[in-house]
């Protein structure tokens, strides 16, 4: 009975190579009859699927109000009076030949819409020409809007012309495009078959949009640095590394924007911010993509407290703009943008979680005590301030789910910090956390020459033990530094990261284009 249901399972699957030879003759067809569509180069749109049934409703909403009681034929007569010529261009989703009359679904940049093509108001050849097309053809319609019995608004075509032939079967409608792999690969089909997804990277768009609109209007200028770099500084990951054949010189793939920015701080441009890829030779999973786009700035005659309502205004404006709202929900968690961020410091938020008060925790030894004590692993080499941020990633993180300010971190993993003066062996930084995720990392920057070259001489003795995500020392931004930085605040995010929260997306991957997929041969 198994293999008897398999045969007709079979039987029912269409013969995809017979469709794309059923495809290609058809083409072949056209261009016989000189109607070849790649010959086509242009076709003026006036309006898209939404624009036009919008602009529709609003006239509608004008000449039948106070008309309910008329009948269909009566209504139809008024509209018609005063008709919405569009011209509207898209892929056709679905078809329905019946005789003299069709119907078909068009989809473009904002959504779809139904056309109504009849041999009445085409004429016979183009009628039939219109019979011939597929689905997955992009066509052009010209034609005027109206509502049929049945409600919907469509385009009654007086036109049609075929833009481009598709010779590849689009998926099945009723089960879609969702094997994720196929999603990620080919994500053209997606976007096709998929309108949230389209939908996910218009809101990306907008967010990039929002971001610099916000920044713009409080004196940020936007400027762009290098991704080949002879140094990769300004985070601890291992860096992709490349060959310059003209200079015969080994260069780097960036890992951030910071030590470039921090340089035109010095330069005297107050208020600078980048919007760029970055690349981190690390692992693949929900959250990490080795290529990713980051935002950072950096602001003169500021610190870490400046920089956090920045942050915090800037993420509630984005989230206004975009959609609509400054509460929403990602997966059943609803967040609040709207209420003010909570602030913590490092210190008090694992004594909150983990039960550890690190203020009276004295030395290295005593931290390692405590770490063994209460199974948190570390390395040998690790100090008090390591063994802090262990405990906060071990107990803290996951229940970081509203917008809240992490402060005050430990000198050892702020290499680019400027240390609290009233608070020996920490630094003036904040980490935003939100659904358990680091979201933003944010210092008063270290602008001591003599302090920052220390503190490479520490990076370099780790990356000489084997580190490699550990920084090295920048002779020109030290020279940078000398020549005199003012006070400075600093924020650095990934996109990706605010962009899955505002779309409620579970993974980075649907929030890339085009993301880094292991090769298929």
């Amino acid at each position: 009975m198994a293999e008897q249901n398999q045969n007709n399972r079979q039987a029912q699957e269409p013969d995809l190579n017979q469709i794309r030879k059923n495809k290609r003759e058809k083409l072949a067809n056209l261009q016989a009859a000189g109607k070849d569509p790649f010959q086509i180069t242009k076709y003026d749109q006036t309006h898209h699927s939404v624009d036009a049934k919008e602009s529709y409703i609003k006239l509608e909403n004008e000449l039948l109000a106070g008309k309910d009681e008329l009948e269909y034929e009566a209504k139809r007569e008024i509209m018609d009076a005063q008709p919405i010529n569009v011209s509207i261009a898209g892929r056709i989703m679905l078809k329905r030949v019946m005789g003299k009359a069709s119907f078909c679904n068009v989809s473009d940049l904002k959504g779809d819409v139904q056309v109504y093509v009849s041999r009445d108001a085409l004429g016979d050849d183009p009628y039939t020409d219109f019979k011939k097309y597929d689905v997955g053809d992009i066509i052009g319609v010209k034609g005027y809007m109206f509502r049929t019995q049945k409600g919907e608004i469509s385009v009654h075509a007086t036109e049609t012309v075929l833009l481009s032939k598709n010779l590849q079967p689009l998926p099945e409608k009723f089960h879609g495009l969702t094997n994720t792999d196929i999603r990620y690969r080919q994500r053209y089909t997606d976007l096709i078959m998929n309108p949230e997804v389209k939908d996910t990277f218009v809101k990306r768009s907008k967010i990039i949009s929002s971001i610099r609109h916000y920044l713009d209007a409080q004196g940020f200028m936007e400027v762009e640095t290098p991704m080949l770099v002879a140094n990769a500084g300004g985070a601890a990951a291992r860096p992709f590394q490349t060959h310059f054949n003209a200079l015969d010189e080994d260069l780097n793939l960036r890992i951030s924007l910071e030590l470039y920015l921090k340089r035109l701080i010095v330069g005297g441009l107050e208020r600078v911010y980048e919007i760029g890829r970055v690349f981190r030779n690390e692992g693949l999973d929900t959250r990490h993509n080795p290529e990713f786009t980051l935002m950072e700035l950096y602001q003169a005659y500021t610190d870490y407290y400046g920089m956090m309502d920045l942050t915090e205004n800037m993420f509630r404006h984005v989230a206004q703009e975009v959609l609509g709202t400054t509460t929403f929900k990602y997966g059943d968690l609803t967040l609040d943008f709207g209420k003010p961020f909570e602030r913590m410091t490092m210190i008090d938020a694992v004594k909150k979680y983990a039960g550890v008060d690190f203020d009276e925790i004295t030395d290295d030894d005593a931290a390692k005590a405590i770490a063994k004590e209460k199974h948190v692993e570390f390395e040998e080499h690790h100090k008090k301030g390591d063994i802090l941020n262990l405990f906060f990633e071990e107990y803290v993180e996951e229940h970081l789910l509203q917008p809240t300010f992490i402060m005050d971190h430990p000198i050892e993993i702020s290499p680019l910090t400027k240390k609290k003066p009233d608070k020996e062996g920490y630094v003036e930084r904040f980490e935003l956390f939100i659904n358990g995720w680091e979201m933003c990392n944010a210092y008063s920057e270290l602008n001591d020459p003599i302090d920052q070259r220390e503190r490479f001489k520490a990076q370099d003795a780790l990356a000489d033990m084997g580190d490699e995500e550990a920084n090295h020392t920048d002779e020109d931004f030290l020279n940078a530094l000398e020549i005199g930085m003012a006070p400075t605040g600093g924020i650095g995010y990934g996109i990706d990261r605010l962009t899955m929260l505002l779309t409620d997306s579970p993974a980075i991957r649907d929030v890339l284009l085009f993301p880094t997929m292991k090769s298929l041969s």
